[in-house]
């Protein structure tokens, strides 16, 4: 007999039609699991119901998708003011530009989305943790100065490459005590030391860079272009900082905080550069100034929050997980090559052809930026949630939310205006 209307939204979001399902003799038998391709059609009539799945994924897709889209729409107002300096200036900030986010998006692609996965899934361990040891003696269950033990091999642990391999003693959270995650505190050192080395990579190599690019000693774009690269190489750590900590939130599911920080960072950029610009007459060193104060500005709203949530001063060394992250993170190379190698070729491509048309390229090139990015806020919901899951051991649930995420994510390509 069929199952009433309402016991699909029960439990696991639909995850009793994915496992089981009941045949005319009353008996629960095991579904076929639906592989391939099949997933793009899983409950697909339930595509936007908000249920509790449903209305998990859009609390943190939104703020997620709207964080995402504020930094290219903050340099599309940059490049409005700057087109005001002439073709040249605009020119030479494009190819900066491009120089910059090849350079960071090689590094920061991976750690985000590393840093994401590890905090959500640490995250959901402590948390089955707490669940475990309720109503004991939670200061003999778990004390507060214990280490990091390991975890008894997984069954599918060769399937899964990429997970943490540990399970921290220390329940934190309780009576108002900060929990230490040992991927927050691996995040933040990578990124402020990646940061550090991409600053002083684009700082002396700024001319060889750009000559490289197609920017010759005799262009007229190679100076304001010299002059805008180093001064925004001084953001790179802030940068990486960042984007470090929103990946911490993101996987604490908590897409918010980013995005207030983003907006505040943001608004302060488009503030200042109107003021440098034209008030102090800085021209592009005013608009690099003003971004790297946003970005900093950005750093400090979220390490301010991050204190507040966590521990960030690890325990010990040997608490720290890099290996995982340069063994995942190097996984992710290959990806952020190949897309910002296409984007920073046709820059180069375009500022051969003279500032007009590396001018053009570069208004273009935001106005696509500021559009094509609201989708991915889906991307950010369905690693945290299946992170999440694949922790707790909830495997029908990775099923369910990934054939949900997929599914919106299609029709969000397909139809941009939603």
């Amino acid at each position: 007999m069929e199952a009433a209307p309402g016991d699909s939204d029960k439990g696991r979001a639909g995850s009793a039609d994915v496992s089981s399902m009941t045949s005319s003799g009353g008996e629960r038998r095991e579904k076929p699991r639906k592989t391939g391709f099949h997933i793009f059609f899983l409950d697909i009539r339930r595509v936007f119901r908000l249920d509790e799945l449903g209305q998990e994924i859009l609390r943190i897709a939104v703020p997620a998708a709207l964080a995402l889209a504020a930094d290219p729409l903050a340099s599309l107002v940059d490049t409005a003011f700057i087109g005001r300096l002439g073709s040249v200036e605009i020119a030479a900030v494009g190819v900066s530009i491009a120089i910059f986010n090849q350079v960071s998006k090689i590094c920061i692609y991976p750690l985000v989305s590393v840093t994401t996965s590890f905090v959500a899934e640490e995250d959901a361990i402590m948390s089955r943790c707490v669940e475990e040891v309720k109503g004991e003696d939670l200061e003999r269950a778990c004390p507060a100065n214990a280490e990091t033990e390991e975890l008894p091999p997984r069954d599918d642990s060769e399937k899964i490459g990429c997970t943490a391999s540990f399970v921290p003693k220390f329940c934190g959270g309780f009576g108002g005590k900060r929990r230490y995650i040992p991927s927050v505190s691996s995040a933040l050192i990578v990124g402020g030391v990646v940061g550090l080395l991409q600053a002083v990579f684009l700082i002396f190599a700024a001319k060889l860079v750009l000559r490289i690019m197609g920017v010759n000693s005799e262009s007229p774009m190679l100076a304001p272009a010299l002059r805008y690269l180093t001064l925004r190489s001084l953001g790179a750590p802030a940068v990486l900082l960042s984007l470090a900590m929103q990946g911490v939130f993101r996987g604490f599911k908590d897409t918010k905080t980013p995005l207030y920080a983003t907006v505040v960072g943001d608004v302060s950029n488009i503030i200042l550069d109107p003021v440098l610009m034209f008030v102090f007459h800085m021209g592009v060193s005013g608009a690099a100034i003003a971004h790297v104060i946003a970005q900093y500005l950005i750093t400090l709203i979220l390490l301010c929050r991050l204190v507040l949530k966590v521990d960030i001063v690890p325990p010990s060394i040997k608490a720290l997980k890099f290996s995982r992250f340069l063994r995942c993170g190097f996984l992710l190379l290959a990806r952020v090559i190949a897309v910002t190698f296409c984007v920073t070729l046709a820059a180069s491509l375009a500022a051969r052809h003279g500032p007009i048309s590396m001018a053009a390229f570069q208004v273009c090139l935001q106005l696509w930026l500021a559009t094509s990015l609201l989708a991915d806020g889906l991307a950010v919901a369905g690693q945290a949630i299946l992170a999440t899951s694949f922790a707790k051991g909830d495997h029908d649930k990775v099923v369910v939310a990934t054939a949900r995420i997929l599914q919106r994510y299609r029709y969000t390509k397909a139809h941009p205006q939603f």
